[in-house]
């Protein structure tokens, strides 16, 4: 089998081994006719289904066609059979088989020009009449193949991102308060605490250094500003103001003083306080108000609260006196002036300085030379502080020696023997200060009378020479003068009606106008016995002249008389 092109858009056609190609000539038919002869066909050609569509059939069967053209075909009735059809054919020779190939062009051509004849081909579909029938729905889209697939094989799904991490905040919005109108006072205040010029506002004083009572001045509470003494440091702030400041920042009880903060101004420090009206010492010399029993031991109660607190705490205060114990208007007792505190170890001891506590109230274990101290030191001072709320009076006022301080303490409560007192000879300064004179104990004779029964039991007790015989702060609470004996503890509410604030402060400045009024007073007295004895010489004087002068009258009148 063999393939020879033929012109135009014809194709070629096949031909078996040892035939010749046949001449153009033979079809030297145009491509018109030719198209017009396919496009007429024949009933044959209509009802074979093996045969293409018209516009896919070959054009290039020229024997078939032309004999079709030449001598029709007789009429044959479709009632007949297949086989009457075939008897009573005439015998037509089976053409060659041949094929052509139609352009683009040609074809498109073809399909403008001939109408189009159903199509028969089992290869193609079958067209079938338009019917008055509503569409059909359009199949769905197809669906695509999920991403959790590789070909056919399962994978897993990459894990999602975490979101970012957001921090919530609540943001509450508050209103702004008007800027409140300060008075003329306020408003020329170069600080927020305002305090009057000069020593007006001066409430306390000491090695450390002031203490002011001042103002706020947009909130207008009273606070007390504690200024820290620079002059003279050399390492920079002050080791004892850091101290305090730590302890303070650490304590939280209703019975300490609290600060509030810590204030810079003007290359001056000051720590800031609450303000108390009064102090114990201004209230034992306030001339007009006394305190009752129950509120002696309502402050007593209050202040052992609050030491029992340091204790347990750790702490040891070392500077427990009167004027260090603040009373506020409503009876409230504070322990404040933690300059010389300092935290202790409980179960090892330790070396400690000796030169804290005020002298007064310092303990005789201390005026020895004691190094290795503990809380015992604050219950010797806490009850010199409780027979001086009992008393209105100290009760070792010495003149700041320790020599005299010992004197003093020797000879109200007597000279400790080695009984009382089994480690006073290792003290080292036991043998620098030794007592030479033996005195007996006068405590009993002095204070028994003074105060009930069971605080002056308990007094005794916090006045043992020994450091261990003496009770702890919580020994102290749950003794019978707090817990039974009457009358019980109440809340002095009279303290509202104290006019003025009453400290040390002004306790000192009034004693020493006092003092300075004796002074004067008796001054005045020494003038007027001066003057009054000035004026007595000058009486007698007068009359010894008076006197004299008569007797010389009297001379000369009887030198003048004849004998």
């Amino acid at each position: 089998m063999s393939w020879t092109p033929q012109e135009g858009t014809k194709g070629g056609h096949l031909i078996q081994s040892g035939e010749k190609p046949r001449a153009r000539d033979d079809l030297a038919q145009t491509p018109l006719q030719t198209r017009q002869q396919a496009q007429a066909g024949s009933p044959e050609d209509e009802d074979n289904p093996f045969r293409p569509p018209v516009d896919l059939r070959t054009e290039d069967e020229e024997l078939a066609k032309h004999r079709k053209a030449t001598s029709p075909l007789p009429h044959v009735d479709p009632k007949d059979n297949d086989t009457s059809n075939t008897t009573n054919a005439p015998d037509i020779p089976k053409s060659k088989i041949s094929f052509s190939i139609k352009g683009r062009a040609n074809q498109a051509i073809t399909e403008r020009s001939a109408p189009l004849k159903p199509e028969t081909s089992p290869l193609l579909e079958r067209k079938l009449p338009v019917l008055d029938t509503p569409p059909a729905p359009a199949p769905p889209p197809a669906v695509p193949k999920s991403r959790l697939y590789v070909g056919n094989t399962r994978v897993d799904a990459p894990p999602k991102p975490s979101p970012p991490l957001v921090r919530k905040e609540v943001v509450r919005k508050k209103r702004i308060k008007e800027k409140p109108k300060l008075s003329e006072e306020h408003a020329k205040s170069e600080s927020v605490y305002y305090r009057k010029p000069g020593n007006e506002s001066v409430v306390g004083s000491g090695t450390y250094g002031k203490v002011y009572k001042t103002c706020h001045i947009y909130t207008g509470h009273w606070v007390a500003l504690k200024k820290i003494r620079m002059e003279g440091e050399r390492d920079g702030f002050p080791v004892t103001a850091i101290r305090e400041i730590k302890l303070l920042q650490s304590l939280k009880h209703v019975n300490i003083v609290a600060l509030r903060e810590v204030m810079v101004e003007k290359n001056d420090c000051f720590m800031v306080f609450e303000y108390l009206e009064h102090d114990l010492t201004g209230l034992i010399n306030h001339t007009e108000f006394t305190l009752t029993p129950a509120h002696k031991k309502h402050f007593a109660k209050q202040f052992f609260e609050g030491l029992e607190y340091l204790h347990r705490r750790g702490v040891l205060h070392r500077d427990i006196k009167a004027a260090n114990i603040l009373i506020s208007k409503s009876g409230d007792l504070k322990l404040a002036d933690f300059g010389l505190a300092r935290f202790f170890e409980r179960r090892k001891t330790q070396d400690y300085t000796n030169r804290v506590v005020t002298i007064w109230y310092r303990s005789p274990e201390l005026l020895l030379g004691e190094t290795q101290y503990g809380p015992a030191i604050d219950i010797w001072s806490a009850a010199c502080v409780l027979i001086e709320l009992f008393t209105r009076s100290a009760i070792f006022p010495g003149d700041g020696s320790e020599i005299n301080q010992l004197d003093k303490i020797y000879s109200v409560l007597g000279t400790p023997s080695r009984g009382e007192w089994p480690g006073m000879a290792e003290l080292q300064w036991y043998e620098l200060l030794r007592p030479t004179i033996r005195q007996p104990s006068i405590f009993v004779e002095k204070y028994s009378k003074l105060v009930s029964p069971e605080a002056f039991e308990l007094l005794q007790m916090m006045f043992a020479f020994d450091p261990t015989s003496r009770p702890t702060a919580t020994d102290i609470l749950a003794h019978p003068y707090f817990t039974s004996e009457e009358p019980m503890p109440e809340r002095p509410v009279e303290l509202a009606l104290i006019d003025g604030d009453w400290h040390e402060y002004e306790s000192k400045a009034l004693r020493k106008e006092k003092e300075k009024a004796e002074r004067d007073a008796r001054r005045r007295e020494r003038e007027q016995e001066k003057e009054k004895l000035k004026a007595e010489k000058e009486g007698e004087k007068r009359k010894a002249d008076d006197e004299a002068g008569a007797e010389s009258k009297r001379v000369k009148t009887d030198a003048s008389v004849p004998a």
